[in-house]
This record gives C-alpha cells, sequence and structure tokens, in this order.
C-alpha cells in the first residue's frame, strides 16, 4: 500500500480525538457535514471537550486539518466512518448518517483504498447497507478495487484516563490482507494495542454486545433499587455487603443515557427479530431502564409527601442534566424525564448544570438549563448527576426547612438525604 494518508469522517465525541491520535503518525483530515463545527476545530477549541486545547492546537500546527468539502479528501487512501447511529421515536436504528458517509467515502475512495467503519450497528451493515453504497457510488468492486473493515469505537465520553490511545481496539478485514493492514495501521498508534476478529460481523457484534451487558445488568441494579426501597432496605448497603463475595460483580442503579447504552441494544433487538428471535431480557432491560426518570421523580414525591410539603407548585431543584459526570454530553440524558414527570405537578422547576450549553439542551430538549448557581430556595432538591463542581455547593443555602433532598447518583453522606437509588 501507498503511503498512508487518513480522512476520518464525523468529528464527534469519536471521530476527533481519532484523528488527532492518527495525525501524530500520518497526514489527517477530517471531515464533518456541520461547518459551525469545523471552524471551531480549525479555531483550535474542541466543544465536547474529548480534545485538549493543547493537543488540538499542536496538531493543526502539525497538518492536521478539518474540511467540509468532500474534494478535500481525494488524496486520502484510508477512510474512517465514526457518524451517529442513533434510533427514531420508535427506538428502530436510523443509519441514514451512516448511508451518507458511505456515499461520500465513494464519491473519493481509489483504487487500492481501505474504508473501515467505526459507528455502532448491528452485525451485518458494514456489508449489506453501507459497502454496496459505497460501490454503486464508486463504480469500484469490494475486495477487487477497494478493501473495507470494522473497528468499533471505544470512547467513554468525559473519561482523561481511558483515552483512545490506551483502549484497546477491535479491528477486522473483508479479507485476511485486509485485516491485517487495518490491524497494524491501528496498531501503530495505540499504547492499549489491539484484538484482529475473525470477520467484520464478529466485531460488530462484539460493540452490541459490551453495551447490551452493561444495561442489563444496570437493569438488574434497578429492578433491586426498587426492591429494596419498597421494603425499606438501603441498596447500597445489600450490595456492599454481597461484594464480600469474590465472584460478585459490583454495579449500582441509576439512570441510563448516553449515545452507547441506551441506544445499542435496539440495534441488536430489531436484527434478531428479523432472525426469528425475540430478546426478552434484553426489551425488558430496555424498558426497565426507560422508566428510571419517571421513577426516581415519583420516590420524590414520595419524599415530599411524607414530609408534608404541598408538590403542587413546589420548587424544585435539579441538579445536573448531563447523562453522566464532568462532561457536557446531554445525549439521550434521562434527567428530561425526571423533569418532565415533575412538571406534572409544578412548572417551578430550576435546572443547574454548569457543564451543559444551555442553548443546546434548549433546541434539542424544549427546557431550560442555568449555568450559574442558583440563589434560591427550594422545597426539594434532587441531586441527578455527579459532577464534581456539585461537591462545593452548600446544599443548605439552597433549601427550605424540612426540604427534601433526593440522591440519585448516592454520593451525599446518607444523613444528609431523604432518599436514594
Amino acid at each position: 500500500m501507498k503511503s498512508t494518508k487518513i480522512c476520518v469522517i464525523g468529528m464527534g465525541y469519536v471521530g476527533l480525538p481519532l484523528a488527532r491520535l492518527f495525525s501524530t503518525k500520518y497526514p489527517t483530515i477530517g471531515f464533518d457535514v456541520n461547518p459551525a463545527r469545523v471552524e471551531k476545530i480549525m479555531s483550535g477549541h474542541d466543544d465536547t471537550l474529548e480534545v485538549s486545547d493543547e493537543l488540538l492546537q499542536a496538531a493543526l500546527k502539525n497538518g492536521f486539518r478539518c474540511t467540509t468539502n468532500p474534494e478535500d479528501l481525494r488524496d486520502c487512501n484510508f477512510y474512517i466512518v465514526a457518524v451517529p447511529t442513533p434510533v427514531d421515536v420508535y427506538n428502530r436504528p436510523n443509519l441514514k448518517a451512516l448511508i451518507d458517509a458511505s456515499t461520500t467515502v465513494g464519491k473519493v475512495i481509489g483504487k487500492g483504498d481501505i474504508v473501515v467503519y467505526e459507528s455502532t450497528v448491528y452485525p451485518g451493515v458494514t456489508e449489506e447497507e453501507c459497502l454496496p453504497v459505497v460501490e454503486q457510488v464508486s463504480g469500484l468492486k469490494l475486495n477487487i478495487d477497494f478493501y473495507a473493515g470494522y473497528s468499533p469505537e471505544r470512547i467513554n465520553p468525559g473519561d482523561k484516563e481511558r483515552t483512545v490511545e490506551t483502549i484497546q481496539k477491535v479491528t477486522s478485514g473483508s479479507t485476511p490482507e485486509a485485516a491485517g493492514q487495518i490491524d497494524a495501521i491501528y496498531r501503530s498508534v495505540l499504547t492499549g494495542g489491539t484484538h484482529k476478529a475473525p470477520s467484520i460481523r464478529v466485531a460488530e457484534a462484539s460493540k452490541i454486545i459490551e453495551n447490551a451487558q452493561r444495561d442489563v445488568n444496570i437493569a438488574f441494579m434497578n429492578e433491586l433499587a426498587k426492591i429494596f426501597n419498597a421494603m425499606d432496605i438501603d441498596t447500597h448497603d445489600v450490595i456492599e455487603a454481597a461484594a464480600t463475595k469474590w465472584n460478585f460483580i459490583r454495579m449500582h442503579p441509576g439512570l441510563v443515557g448516553g449515545h452507547c447504552i441506551s441506544v445499542d441494544p435496539y440495534y441488536l433487538i430489531q436484527k434478531a427479530q428479523v432472525y426469528g428471535v425475540l430478546p426478552r431480557i434484553m426489551t425488558a432491560a430496555r424498558r426497565l431502564n426507560d422508566g428510571m426518570g419517571a421513577y426516581i421523580a415519583h420516590q420524590t414525591i414520595k419524599c415530599m409527601n411524607k414530609k408534608g410539603i404541598l408538590v403542587k407548585d413546589a420548587e424544585i431543584l435539579i441538579l445536573g442534566f448531563a447523562f453522566k459526570e464532568n462532561c457536557p454530553d446531554t445525549r439521550n440524558t434521562k434527567v428530561t424525564d425526571i423533569h418532565h414527570t415533575l412538571q406534572e405537578y409544578t412548572n417551578r422547576i430550576t435546572i443547574y448544570d454548569p457543564w451543559v450549553a444551555p442553548s443546546d439542551v434548549r433546541e434539542v430538549y424544549g427546557v431550560d438549563v442555568v449555568t450559574e448557581q442558583p440563589a434560591g430556595k427550594y422545597d426539594a432538591v434532587i441531586f441527578a448527576v455527579a459532577h464534581k463542581a456539585f461537591g462545593a455547593l452548600d446544599l443548605s443555602g439552597l433549601l427550605k426547612t424540612n426540604a427534601v433532598v433526593y440522591d440519585v447518583r448516592s454520593v451525599l453522606p446518607r444523613e444528609t438525604v431523604d432518599g436514594r437509588l
């Protein structure tokens, strides 16, 4: 293969860190359809905060660049597709961004080139949905004129310890030779190494079950939390006791949002039914986890009722809106379900999150978020996201007399809260 020139399509939470890493060893260009995103990256700042300004600016100085013009990609010969794969309102896989990206690749790919997909999909999407588009648009034939692979993304938003270069990556290829080339190129920039899967479909399936497994395990803990709360037993005390056994898997209840765990299982659920298999456990887990926001809201209301606090028109503060702590990512956040349920009783709800962009939250979820610490007094405070910044809050200064504190993440001293998962 000629000198490797890399193009990463999709400059989001996955694509930009990956492109920045590859740019340390290869000529690399990033492509995105969002001009504002490209302009921001080229200015040396990543709004997702996955790549520090220092690293990004060093990459730009070293020759890395981003573009919205597909014509700028023609000199590349190793294409990586890292675009979102969401679900629609009916939880059906939405492959539009993936098909659009495949069309872009088809317009610029040349003989001998390689395209690797990183977007999370069900087994078969790469070979059955994406590569036929590349063939049709390019006029080239897979495994004759060009080659392909799949290497599932492994990015943990907000995690500054397990960064892209330190995480072991699964790789695969459309031929043994292509698999070897792909594996070698990834391995050349990864300190965490690679695992070469025997086929593209195996690699696709491995990504799906990583997140489906976590979804099922968290659903089990959420179900236990509901049971033990009804029995007036502290769930975390039970977990601590059970964890003394060597083979107990320590997990905790909580809200399941984000771009992976709350979405990926639907891809496998949908595809399994095509093969005549109804995945009951995964389906039940998804239903249970999707209902936890409403459950937390009702538990808070229960605590208020016990204290004689009138829920109608009560002043309620929700701490956190991101789907996880210490990052600005609000994709599929279940905090919105807490807010939506409480709105049936009161519109006097304040959401405080210093990490998120209020304009984005307003556009996507239709709710207002404040980024400066509120100065009011509240009938109830829900500690929804464990941002480190909340550790400095003087909760007592935010509470009315006899107010309720509900701790979703169980990070506050037990004696200071009225309820927790």
